[in-house]
């Protein structure tokens, strides 16, 4: 189980809510058994204060991505319809209705260019990069300039998402561009939720785009429900399908879904004439940008049946936020001074942007060059806090703790935007980052057939006890829920007879055969005894 927290200036440290959390889940994880004998509870209550199920939290920064242009001048440079700009406007806070058109980011521009080329291309960039507008954009461009020409209303795109909540949120972020210009685009979501009166009007009335999952879109395709084959019929001449997470298709459910694609193709698209786009976090992480993009590209095209360049997938193209020529190496003479005059509370992004440690942070910890040879900026390793603090203490030259609590509350200053800050200024967070908690459970205890303080118990399921002479086994431990007895589950053996090892028992009580042990009975086995499963 894994939970991304971001910090808030209302945490009075990095690691408070998380220490919480950690603490509930573990009262609730061993809520379920009660132990009784001391030497399994002693050593059960030191593997849970190590931490080895919830390591120290994972600390990575969002880094800041190049900004492109804005929808209006792409507008201007005849990229984009000029009905386009009024659709993808930013709200205005001060009136509550439409503001300018949207700034792009560069990968964003990127997409749109493709798009309007008529190639198939995949964008793989990070959270927070705004993927969705990498496609919404160039489809909705297509579905106004065929409306201003005259053109039928049929569903043009299909976007599959993997999960419902996915699409449910899609759809809501849609409502709201919608409002800038409403009635110029219809879309609608069909995945299983809609009442039947929302079904027959989605059918009467296509959609120019149908959000759906992978799930409902077989079932389109399979089922001969009217309602569900007029759906599919006024998707009939095809002219976008999206993938949406695109790295979710893996394995078994990956093949599922390329031979969807494919007979999804054969039944809207006999012509073959048909745009496909994916979008993805990482899918490779080893070797060159270029590398990586070739293998991206082949994965998406034995998904969408079509031919993917490695040069129409889209990366991010990040950028520093700090003062971009300096680095945590230029810097390291300034962190010690930095880390004891601390950061103001109301210090400006500016004072951020030249600040030595704030440098320090993005360069280390967010930020770095591909490879010496090349300058593009990628995202940094994540690390621990720990690591990070260590680090910080090595390069200022101070001890760990004071270069801990310097990097704390750099970072809780610099997570609050400009204007919460000062009253005044941008309304984005200077250092936006992410604390990812992993969290696990126990699972089951073993323990050797030996006295109590002298058997070994552990958590780790393994055949033979490590550091025992050879041949000492553990075997599981069961523990009653009333009042805490540990035992064995052992099975019954005729002494000298065959009795072949019982499999595929849901519970102990699937066989007459099988039982329980006290691990703390010792008298001598009797000729027809109990046998331990192992």
């Amino acid at each position: 189980m894994r939970r991304e927290s971001l910090a808030k200036g209302r945490f009075h440290g990095i690691g408070v809510l998380d220490r919480r959390v950690v603490g509930e889940y573990s009262d609730f994880a061993r809520s379920f058994t009660r132990m009784r004998s001391p030497d399994i509870r002693a050593r059960i209550d030191e593997q849970y204060a190590s931490d080895r199920f919830w390591p120290e939290p994972i600390l990575q920064l969002n880094p800041h991505f190049q900004v492109g242009a804005s929808v209006g001048d792409l507008v201007a440079g005849g990229l984009l319809h000029v009905d386009t700009a009024k659709f993808f406007q930013q709200p205005d806070p001060a009136s509550g209705g439409a503001g300018p058109p949207f700034d792009l980011y560069k990968h964003q521009v990127e997409a749109i260019q493709r798009a309007t080329s008529g190639a198939s291309y995949v964008v793989t960039t990070g959270t927070g990069s705004g993927k969705s507008l990498c496609f919404f954009i160039p489809i909705i461009d297509k579905i106004l300039r065929e409306r201003a020409t005259g053109g039928s209303r049929r569903t043009r795109a299909i976007v599959i998402y993997p999960m419902n909540a996915l699409a449910n949120s899609q759809q809501e972020e849609l409502g709201k561009f919608a409002r800038n210009a409403p009635g110029l685009v219809e879309f609608a979501r069909y995945t299983g939720q809609e009442s039947n009166e929302t079904r027959e009007a989605i059918a009467k009335s296509p959609p120019d785009i149908l959000l759906t999952n992978f799930m409902m879109l077989e079932l389109l395709l399979t089922r001969q429900e009217p309602l569900d084959r007029q759906v599919i019929k006024n998707c009939e001449g095809l002219e976008f399908l999206v993938l949406d997470e695109l790295h979710t298709y893996r394995g078994r459910q990956g093949a599922d879904v390329a031979m969807l694609v494919r007979r999804l193709r054969e039944r809207l698209t006999p012509s073959g004439v048909l745009q496909c786009i994916g979008t993805s976090a990482t899918m490779a992480s080893e070797g060159s940008t270029e590398g990586r993009n070739r293998v991206v590209a082949e994965v998406a095209s034995r998904l969408f049946a079509a031919d993917v360049r490695p040069d129409n997938v889209i990366t991010e193209t990040l950028r520093r936020a700090t003062e971009p020529t300096l680095s945590a190496e230029r810097v390291r003479l300034q962190l010690a001074t930095a880390i004891q005059n601390g950061v103001a509370p109301n210090i400006s992004d500016e004072g951020l942007r030249q600040s030595p440690l704030a440098i320090w942070v993005e360069t280390a910890l967010g930020v770095t060059r591909e490879s010496e040879t090349e300058p593009k900026l990628v995202r940094a390793t994540p690390c621990t806090l720990k690591v990070a603090s260590e680090r910080l203490a090595t390069d200022a030259g101070i001890d760990e703790s004071t270069a801990k609590a310097g990097l704390q509350n750099l970072l809780a200053i610099a997570s609050k935007p400009e204007r919460d800050r000062r009253g005044e200024g941008s309304a984005r967070p200077f250092f936006a980052f992410k604390l990812h908690q992993f969290l696990s459970g126990a699972g089951r205890a073993f323990a050797t057939l030996e006295p109590p303080g002298q058997r070994l118990v552990t958590l780790d399921a393994q055949q033979f006890a490590p550091g025992r002479p050879d041949g000492v086994r553990l075997y599981a431990l069961h523990f009653c829920r009333t009042c805490g007895q540990e035992h064995h589950p052992v099975r019954l053996v005729v002494s000298g007879g065959e009795n072949p090892r019982i499999n595929g028992a849901s519970s102990l009580l699937d066989c007459a055969k099988v039982g329980l042990r006290q691990a703390t009975y010792w008298r001598r086995w009797p000729a027809v005894g109990f046998d331990h499963q192992g």
